[in-house]
């Protein structure tokens, strides 16, 4: 988008139309989006593995090992999974009914049969919806957010962490990890490599590393 604004703005010049007015370009991020390190991510998953609930456990998982957004959580239909007893896919529809299929992390597949097999199917229920609520209907974005908000406040974490943060740390992970952006991206579901770029960005702990490695003059 900004490459484009620039272009327009060279060509008004060059027509000595002055500058484009009311045009304001997108503030691109300097910083990698926040995600957890090693350390609270650990935290986090202890925190899923010890909840009591197992719809819960499995409301956890998806954004930190299928890069899930709140909203494809909640759209989740039984349907879209596809699990054996090695391994599994989720599918999933993103913003702008942008559709993807992600692989199945062994701890999310173990997660989502064990919801599956105590999953309720009372007269009533929704029979499509993946998570329902206690009464049957399909959760909404606020009730997952709740879920996975209680389970970080258990983990005795200090900053809120929410389920975007939770995806940020899957893609930083897969970046980080050396696998190409195309292939972050497709997993992410971003319509712009631009989007899937800023995972390679230092974040404000890296910055910070890099100033305490610098030597004090004695």
């Amino acid at each position: 988008m900004n490459k484009h604004l620039a272009a327009l703005q060279d060509f008004y010049l060059w027509r000595g139309l002055g500058p484009p007015q009311g045009v304001r370009r997108h503030q691109v991020p300097r910083h990698a989006p926040r995600a957890l390190d090693p350390r609270a991510k650990l935290r986090y998953l202890r925190a899923v593995e010890t909840w009591p609930g197992t719809r819960d456990r499995a409301i956890a998982l998806p954004p930190l090992y299928a890069g899930t957004r709140i909203a494809e959580i909640r759209a989740l239909d039984v349907a879209d999974m596809r699990l054996s007893a090695r391994k599994g896919e989720i599918h999933l529809v993103g913003k702008g009914e942008k559709s993807r299929t992600v692989p199945v992390h062994p701890k999310l597949r173990e997660a989502l049969a064990a919801w599956l097999a105590e999953r309720p199917s009372r007269r009533g229920a929704d029979p499509a919806a993946l998570f329902t609520s206690s009464r049957g209907t399909r959760m909404t974005t606020d009730a997952i957010a709740d879920v996975i908000d209680a389970i970080t406040r258990a983990a005795g974490m200090d900053d809120h962490v929410t389920s975007h943060v939770l995806r940020h740390t899957f893609g930083t992970e897969l970046t980080r990890s050396g696998v190409d952006i195309v292939t972050v991206a497709e997993l992410m579901g971003h319509a712009s490599l631009e989007t899937t770029r800023l995972y390679t960005r230092p974040s404000a702990a890296d910055m910070q590393r890099a100033v305490d490695l610098l030597t004090a003059d004695e």
